[in-house]
């Protein structure tokens, strides 16, 4: 194994510099003030990372007070439905993997949402033809059942510590007292105004007084506060039967739009019937082996895990350590652009369709598609599939199919705790905003993660795995990853980004574990995103970096992404401190704090 060694001497020193800056405890930032917003940490007691500031916050008082790992990200992930109420809340769904320090096992929650019964492959068609994705967006025919508040009981059965009824009260009183405005938020509405302003519900939530809300100002969420208190009294259970089910229900079949808006709202066909039905479900991560370590992952109805496996595997025999940086990237390109290849042809929902797993994730597979890789020419996409059930070595089978749309927005939270149990969360309602239709008295967005199916078949006659189907879970791109060492985590992470999530796990990992980047480092580290497209994604410090030149002449194509997902992780250093890294720029700067970051209590 040729992990760098030294990748933590560098962190160290940043560490040491902001934390005498501010990552301190939340109560130190002063009263009524929010919370200290730094993107690493390093303490003992445990760590949270999120992209909020006052959701960490909640995360670390959970922990400073005895809770466990799961707790405080189902404390973080309710309060982050009130301060990222356009990436995640109680109307998304999402994926939870926890390692649990004492058996030393990793397991997963698919908290994905669901089709109606009655959804069929032609869910985004008229007469044959794929409505256009707009239409879908924006739509009571783009919400799924959502799986968030589900998710929440189900990782605290098995494995919390605390009641919901405590957990939810830190939100409850942030929806109800408010938080304070930034810059992010009020570019995210700025960005839905036109689609808020044609729900009167949504319009009269998030435009206070008919108008953006300012930066600085104090942004409440009264019937959000009181939907939380609801289901602290009667569990989550009571979103899926009773007067809330109803309510989404009511607002998915006929949407609350202003009778004056010209957009066209299409209904879905969500009933009752299909809340009452939805339940998660507990299975086994993704693992592959990595340069001597165990890199779990979330399976199918996820792609993240299979998609990030397989280019690590494809990865496995070259020492990116040594590279120049200019065939490094080109690695990692052609890494992506060939499991990208893999993952449209063979991912889905292995309840509705069949999905080699197993085989996806095998070296030999791998090594079929990796010697696809020459250090001198690049790939052409869309690159045609492999076949994981009979690999055929430096060749490709079958016919190549472009990569559908996926929405870029979601949040991503990682926790440690002082026993060693960590948690990797991504939760999402689909696009920034989601739906648009916010359930009216209720203070949240429905999501729209249906238009993660493919509206139709990628390319005609070949096999989609992700065409929509009764009750289906659509195929999502969330890489929650936890990465163990001699059996101990050693880091965790995860992304917002739809299907750029993939690609900045994949990249963050290799950063911090092959270039020897401090994991902060890792995190704010330039990305580029190929997806089995014509060119690849890069943001301004590559697109403006000679390394761009240098990957041309190599035959690489790009395109200019301005911001590629919003990373965050924590990490258990060798003196058994705990490390919490999140973003120093991207989203306005991401928060990590640790419960005692000057020494053990």
């Amino acid at each position: 194994m040729h992990r760098p060694v030294a990748r933590t001497l560098p962190l160290l020193a940043v560490v040491a510099a902001l934390v005498s800056t501010g990552a301190a405890p939340p109560s130190a930032a002063g009263p009524g003030a929010p919370p200290a917003k730094v993107p690493v940490a390093a303490g003992y007691g445990g760590a949270v990372a999120s992209v909020d500031a006052d959701a960490s916050a909640v995360g670390i008082d959970v922990l400073r007070s005895g809770g466990n790992a799961v707790d405080a990200a189902v404390a973080t992930a309710a309060a982050l439905g009130v301060t990222e109420p356009y990436s995640a809340g109680i109307g998304g769904g999402g994926y939870l993997v926890y390692y649990d320090a004492k058996s030393r096992r990793v397991h997963t929650i698919d908290g994905r949402e669901t089709a109606p019964a009655s959804a069929g492959e032609t869910l985004f068609q008229e007469n044959g033809v794929p409505i256009p994705f707009a239409e879908g967006q924006t739509s009571g025919l783009g919400v799924g059942v959502p799986g968030t508040p589900a998710t929440w009981t189900s990782a605290l059965d098995a494995w919390g510590t605390r009641p919901l009824r405590h957990l939810l009260k830190p939100a409850e009183k942030l929806a109800r007292d408010g938080f304070t405005v930034d810059s992010t938020f009020r570019a995210q509405t700025e960005l839905n105004e036109a689609r808020f302003r044609d729900f009167p519900d949504t319009s009269k939530l998030f435009l206070p007084g008919g108008a953006l809300p300012v930066v600085g100002s104090t942004f409440k969420n009264p019937d959000l506060a009181a939907t939380y208190a609801e289901l602290a009294r009667k569990g989550t259970g009571a979103l899926y039967r009773g007067p809330i089910a109803d309510e989404i229900v009511r607002a998915v079949r006929k949407p609350p739009v202003d009778p004056a808006a010209k957009r066209i709202v299409r209904s879905g066909d969500l009933t009752t019937r299909d809340l009452r039905a939805y339940a998660t479900k507990r299975q086994d991560p993704t693992r592959v082996g990595y340069r001597g370590l165990d890199v779990y992952g979330m399976a199918p109805s996820s792609s993240g895990g299979t998609t990030v496996g397989e280019a690590l595997n494809i990865l496995e025999r070259t020492d990116l350590s040594k590279l120049s940086e200019t065939q490094y990237l080109h690695r990692f390109i052609e890494a992506s652009r060939i499991s990208f290849a893999d993952r449209g042809r063979w991912v889905g929902d292995p309840a509705a369709v069949n999905v080699p797993t197993r085989e996806l994730l095998s070296q030999r597979f791998a090594d079929s598609r990796a010697c696809l890789i020459e250090p001198d020419r690049t790939l052409t996409s869309p690159l045609a599939p492999g076949d994981p059930r009979s690999p055929v070595p430096c060749a490709t089978t079958g016919q190549a199919a472009p990569t559908t749309y996926e929405g870029e927005n979601t949040t991503h939270l990682t926790v440690a705790d002082r026993w060693g149990n960590v948690v990797s969360y991504t939760l999402t309602i689909e696009s920034t905003g989601g739906s648009a239709i916010t359930v009216p008295g209720r203070g949240f967005l429905l999501n729209n993660e249906l238009t993660d199916f493919s509206f139709a078949p990628a390319a005609p006659g070949v096999p989609d795995p992700n065409l929509p189907g009764p009750g289906k879970r659509p195929r999502s791109s969330m890489s929650p990853t936890i990465v163990l060492e001699d059996g101990r985590p050693l880091l965790a992470v995860g992304s917002p980004g739809g299907a750029t999530i993939i690609t900045t796990v994949l990249q963050t990992l290799i950063g911090h574990l092959d270039r020897g980047l401090p994991l902060v480092d890792a995190i704010a580290a330039p990305r580029a995103s190929q997806r089995n497209q014509a060119t690849t994604e890069l943001e301004p410090g590559l697109w403006n970096s000679p390394l761009r030149a240098s990957l041309e002449a190599l035959g690489q194509g790009f395109r200019q992404n301005p911001e590629i997902g919003a990373a965050t992780g924590v990490q258990r250093l060798p003196d058994g401190r705990w490390l919490a890294a999140a973003e120093t720029t991207r989203r306005g700067g991401g928060s990590a704090m640790v419960v005692h970051p000057h020494g053990k209590p």
